[in-house]
């Protein structure tokens, strides 16, 4: 923690660091040079179709080398460490989004309980395989690992091997900020469809204003706080306040509310560049969500 102003060059990052002084102004010029050049409205239909075409050539490219393990899931999520535990029982445990498996896997790694059952999930198929061609993945050291194609957003069902009401745990770590906006009602449908009562939802994502949010450039803003990467991925930042697309009702689930609130704030962080001089803040959302009974 940065209790002496003067010591902020003797460390590479500090923690629960709030904004600087000046921050109102730096948000307010990005982000009116973000609006005077937006992407064209012609191209936000194309850039809103296939998403998952646009992941696929990112993991092509990147296969498991662009996103390091998450390790600190454990530190950020107590409950992992529980559920990991030899005699916790018969949990199963569902990440969404699940990339190359840089979750998935350092969970498995420090897994004791032979009953948990890991299934990962994302809507890029080329990530899908990445995770099954892992060594860990034919032949994990204790518990078991499954993972398939499927779209969080999706009307048509649940992912394949889940059934309604059978999973304990569903890990959302940098997944709803992948979505459309419009798409955020589905996929809290299907998550709430697929946790048991009393089921939980652990959650972290961009948040507003974050370093990577004031940084983007002309033409890559879609809608606001929504952008489109240089990959053509897209994202965005979240706040602590209920989206207008999540007020009305949400379809094939029963009335609000649908969870129960037992985490939910800002994490503040500030990267320090020493040999250049720089200060980073970067910004994110976490969350722990229980399904009411």
């Amino acid at each position: 923690f940065l209790k002496d102003e003067t010591e902020v060059w003797s460390q590479n990052a500090w923690d629960h660091v709030p904004p600087p002084e000046d921050q109102a102004e730096s948000i307010a010029a990005s982000l009116a040079r973000q609006r005077q050049a937006p992407v064209p409205e012609a191209e936000k239909i194309k850039y809103n179709q296939k998403p998952a075409k646009h992941w696929d050539n990112f993991y092509k490219t990147n296969a498991d080398n662009f996103f390091r393990n998450r390790k600190w899931l454990h530190l950020e999520f107590p409950e992992l460490l529980a559920v990991a535990e030899p005699e916790a029982g018969a949990i199963t445990l569902c990440e969404i989004g699940c990339g190359a498996g840089n979750a998935a896997f350092p969970l498995l790694s420090a897994n004791k309980n032979p009953n948990l059952t890991i299934r990962a999930y994302d809507f890029s198929s080329h990530a899908v395989k990445v995770v099954q061609n892992n060594p860990m993945y034919t032949s994990p050291p204790v518990g078991s690992i499954q993972a398939a194609v499927w779209d969080l957003s999706s009307l048509e069902s649940l992912p394949p091997g889940v059934e309604a009401g059978s999973v304990d745990i569903v890990i959302l770590v940098f997944v709803l900020s992948a979505l459309h906006p419009d798409e955020w009602g589905k996929a809290v449908a299907n998550i709430h469809k697929m946790l048991k009562p009393g089921g939980l939802v652990l959650f972290r994502d961009y948040g507003r204003y974050d370093l990577t949010q004031l940084r983007f450039k002309s033409g890559r803003l879609l809608d606001d706080n929504f952008y489109i990467r240089g990959d053509k991925t897209r994202v965005y930042f979240f706040e602590i306040d209920v989206h207008p697309n999540l007020l009305h009702p949400l379809a094939h689930c029963p009335p609000h509310p649908l969870f129960a609130i037992e985490q939910l704030g800002i994490d503040r962080r500030l990267l320090v560049n020493r040999k250049r001089q720089l200060k980073m803040y970067r910004v994110w959302m976490q969350g722990k969500f229980r399904k009411q009974e």
